[in-house]
Order: structure tokens, then sequence, then C-alpha cells
């Protein structure tokens, strides 16, 4: 007779927290105030340039002053939520947004405005890691691709929708509204926060690191900062070369430390994951292209095809359109689980690559046409609908699930670095070859424009802004073609690591199973090695199982 035993196991979960939607609709609307608050700038620029008398140096910098203080700071926020709770920094992220939203609404100087950015990059550092961390804890594996691609979908709108909300402000408001609009979401944010969502923290959590922090801080500012000013002063000019040079020695140095000490803000060890390395590579890129394109076709509408705020911003919306519509109706998860995670990176890329070619070759030019553009941006929004999730998705299930805030934080680091690289590297190329087809020496456009002595001139100066855009947008696209293509490679790859990897699991766990019920061999002597959960994805599982009952 052969005796068999079982193990026992916890009960499958169904589905997670009782209230896991509707907590997912409070923490969407904590994250869209602050994703809204980076894009919202790009129509205001003329309102800026006019009022505060800022300069595209200082309209780079109102940018990405938040963002790289958000960056610099999301790992250490992270880890300050895995370790005190997530629901805490959560509520004082808001409040902080909240406060730097009103300091910046009433800022008189380009200076204050600038400042008061950063201080919102500290609360908006505290959203962004929580958020993500929460979806990973209320809801379970069945459920998980579907909320993070929900949550996706309002990362992405933030960064489409702000031009719109943008314009229908400053068509009825000063300037000053769009971060005074931000006060009473942020209050109501903060009472369903404080009501709804559950405290959840890793109890042996990490300290902060500070040093970390500063470090990555510096080194990120001070490479933006030689890309912007690189067109100004020359690429081989010790104005920029210096602060190039500190900023890779500084994040060498950053990368050494997080190496040497017990409790790094970024576990340097996960750069061995194939999986991590893809996901992170694609998403920077995705965000890179994205942030840098409706920086410079914001400006491209309002300055060279002369619409007002309010129009630009609807011409704008099918971006968001087609994100919202492709994943409010699952397309965009249901995709990502039925092909897989890497097919959906590949396919997601080349969608935003092609929208990025479209625009530059189709709707780059001053003739007035708007039809490039349309096809553009809704080929761009199709792409980020179905990619971003998955890369979001991948970067999590690489990572514990006890270190959810670092993996949130990791993954927030690469939206608000790559939009602010986006915006400096592409802004930068624009610049170049808008200097080398003109010579003029205003510091904006509206300026050169206002300083053209004739109406030749004018159409001049505004030909040379429309190739600039043409030039940048064809940097972006071939940027994020290629990374994606290598993304993929790599998602792939590590997807056939770890299906080696389950076989061979499932192999050992039969013959333990065949020499247990001989009686010849104590089952604990043969036990598998532990499998973190967090290394499976999803979405690459059920693929698979549906491809295997097909």
């Amino acid at each position: 007779m052969t005796a068999t035993t079982t193990a026992s196991s916890p009960p499958a979960a169904t589905g997670g927290h009782p209230q896991r939607w509707l907590i997912l609709g409070v923490i969407c609307l904590a994250q869209l105030t602050v994703l809204l608050d980076n894009t919202v700038l790009g129509v205001a620029i003329p309102s800026l340039t006019s009022e505060l008398n800022a300069t595209t140096s200082d309209i780079q910098w109102m940018i990405n002053a938040y963002s790289l203080v958000q960056s610099g700071l999301l790992l250490t926020a992270g880890n300050a939520a895995d370790r005190y709770g997530r629901k805490k920094l959560l509520a004082a992220g808001l409040a902080l947004f909240g406060l730097g939203s009103l300091a910046a609404g009433l800022a008189e100087s380009t200076g204050q405005l600038i400042a008061a950015r950063a201080g919102m990059g500290v609360g908006g550092a505290l959203l962004m890691t929580t958020t993500l961390a929460v979806v990973m804890q209320i809801f379970d594996d069945s459920e998980r691709v579907k909320a993070i691609a929900l949550w996706s979908t309002v990362s992405s709108l933030g960064f489409a929708a702000g031009p719109l909300i943008g314009g229908v402000i400053l068509n009825h408001y000063w300037w000053g509204m769009i971060f005074l609009i931000n006060i009473p979401v942020a209050l109501i944010g903060l009472v369903a926060v404080l009501k709804l969502v559950p405290e959840s923290k890793n109890p042996q959590g990490e300290r902060p690191d500070l040093l970390g922090a500063l470090l990555s801080t510096i080194g990120m500012a001070s490479v933006v900062y030689a890309i912007i000013t690189g067109p100004e002063h020359g690429w081989t000019s010790a104005e920029v070369l210096v602060p190039a040079a500190i900023g890779v020695v500084v994040l060498g140095a950053f990368a050494l430390w997080e190496l040497r000490i017990p409790y790094p803000m970024l576990d340097m060890h996960f750069f061995r994951n194939q999986k991590f390395i893809g996901a992170i590579g694609g998403s920077l890129l995705v965000v890179f292209g994205m942030g840098g394109s409706l920086f410079l076709l914001t400006q491209h509408l309002q300055f060279v095809l002369g619409y007002e705020p309010l129009e630009a911003g609807l011409r704008m919306a099918p971006l968001a359109l087609t994100i919202v519509g492709l994943n409010l109706t699952g397309i965009g998860p249901r995709l990502v689980v039925k092909i897989g995670t890497p097919a959906a990176v590949l396919i997601g890329m080349t969608l935003v690559s092609g929208g990025l070619l479209s625009i530059a070759v189709l709707g780059g030019g001053t003739d007035g046409s708007y039809w490039g553009m349309l096809l553009g941006l809704v080929l761009m929004g199709a792409g980020i609908a179905v990619a971003s999730p998955a890369m979001a998705n991948a970067i999590m299930s690489a990572i514990p699930p006890e270190k959810a805030g670092v993996g949130a934080g990791i993954n927030g680091t690469l939206a608000e670095f790559g939009n602010g690289l986006g915006v400096a590297v592409l802004g930068a190329v624009l610049n170049a070859r808008f200097a080398a087809l003109v010579s003029v020496t205003a510091a904006s456009l509206p300026a050169a424009l206002a300083a053209a002595g004739s109406d030749a001139e004018r159409v001049e100066i505004s030909d040379a802004f429309a190739s600039g855009l043409q030039t940048s947008q064809l940097v972006g696209a071939i940027s994020v073609f290629v990374g994606g293509l290598l993304a993929a490679a790599l998602l792939q790859r590590a997807d056939r690591s770890e299906r080696s990897e389950r076989s061979e699991r499932s192999e050992r766990s039969e013959q333990r199973a065949a020499e247990g019920s001989g009686g010849s061999v104590a089952p604990s002597s043969v036990d598998p090695a532990p499998v973190e959960p967090s290394s499976v994805d999803p979405a690459s599982v059920e693929s698979e199982k549906k491809a295997a009952a097909e």
C-alpha cells in the first residue's frame, strides 16, 4: 500500500481587501494630483514668460526642480514607507504637496516658483512611493495586473491631461490657479486616505538612506544641468563639462555607497535580475519620449501654430483619451495577460516610437496641419496603455513584497527622472537645431518672435523652431524603439530562465514525492529551495497557461 502525504497550504486569496477598488480610487486621486502638476506647466509657459519674464532655462528648471528633488527622495521615501507605514507617508505627502502648491500659486518671481516647485517635490516623493506600494498590498495575483493597469492609466493620464486642464484654467484665471487648484484636491484626498486606506508596513523595515538621497539628488541635478545649458554655452565648455563630470562622479559614489551599507536606498543586486533591468530600461525610455515630446508639443501648438492654451490642451487630449479608453475597457490589461510581458513591452514601445515618428514627419511643420500630430498622439496613447502596466508589473514582481515601497520608489524614480531627462535632452536637441538655423540673441521663442523685424523674419524663426521640434522627436523615436527591442529581449530571457527554474523545481518535487512514498527519503532532505513569490510575473504565468490550453 502506498502512503501519500499532503502539505497544508493557506487558502487562495479571493481578490484582496474587501474595499480594494474604492481604495484604489482614493490613491489614484492622490497620484493624479502629483502627476498633473508635472505637465500642467506646459500650457502656462507663455503666461510665465510674459508675467514673470521667465527664460527658457527658467521654464526648464521650474519643471526639473520638482522632478529632480522628487527623484532623489523617492527611494528614501520608499524605505521610510516600508518601515513606518505606507498610510502615514501617503497622508504626510498630501499635506506637504498642498502646502507647496499654495507657495507656488502665490510666487512673485521665477526664483520663488522654482523653490516652491522643489518643495512640492518632497511631498510628491512621499505620494509616489506609497500609491503603488498600497496597490501591491491590497490586491492579490488574480487582479493585480488589472489594478496596476488602472493605476498606470492614471499615471499616464496625469502626463497627458495636464495641458487640457491647464488650458481650461488659464482661459479663465491667472497662472497661479494651476497650483492653487491642487489644494482642495489634496484636502479631499487626505480625508479619504485617513478614513479608507489600511495601514501596511514591514516591521523589519530598513533605515532611510539620507546620504544616498543627497548623492543621487546632486548627481541627477548636475547631469541635467549640463544638458540644459549645453546649447547655450557649448558642449565642450567648462560650464557644461564641469557639472557633467560632477554628476558622473557623484552618481558613481552613490552606487559604491549603496553597495557598502547594510540598508541601501537601492539594492544594487537587483540589477542582476534581467527582468528588472528590462523593465526599468523600458520604463525610463517611454517616459523619456513622452515627457520630452509633450513639453515641446505644447509650445509648438501655441507659439508656432498660434492656438490658445485651451485649444492647445484640447488638441493634446487624444493621447489621454486613448490611454483611458484602452485601460478602462480592460483591453490593455487583457492584452498583457494574453501575450505576456515581453511581447506587450515590444508592441507598446514600437507604437510609442511610431507616434513620435508621425509627429516628426507629418505633424511638426508650420503649415497648420494637425492630422499627423493626431495620428502620433493616438499611437503614443495605445503604446503607453499596453507597455506601461506591463513594465510596472514586471518591476514590482521582481522585488520582494516586503520591499513594495522600495519597488514603488524605483518605479517612481524612473518616471520622474525620465520625464526630466526627456525635457532636458529633447529640449537641448531642439535648441541646438534652432540655434544652427537662425541667429537670435533672445532667451526664448516668444522673445525671438517679438524681436523679429519683419513678417519674413518671424516665419524664418517659426520654421527653425519647427525643424528643431522634428529633429528632437526623431531622436526620441529612435531611443524608444531601440530601448523597446532591448527591454523585450531581456524580459524574454528572464521568462525563459524562470520557466526553466520552475520546471526543475517541479521535477525535484515529483522526485521527493516518489521517494517519500517509498519511505526511503525523508521529505525534508530533498526540499527544494524556497522561491520568492515576487519572482514570478503573474502576466507571464497566465500567458503560459493560455498558450498551453490552446
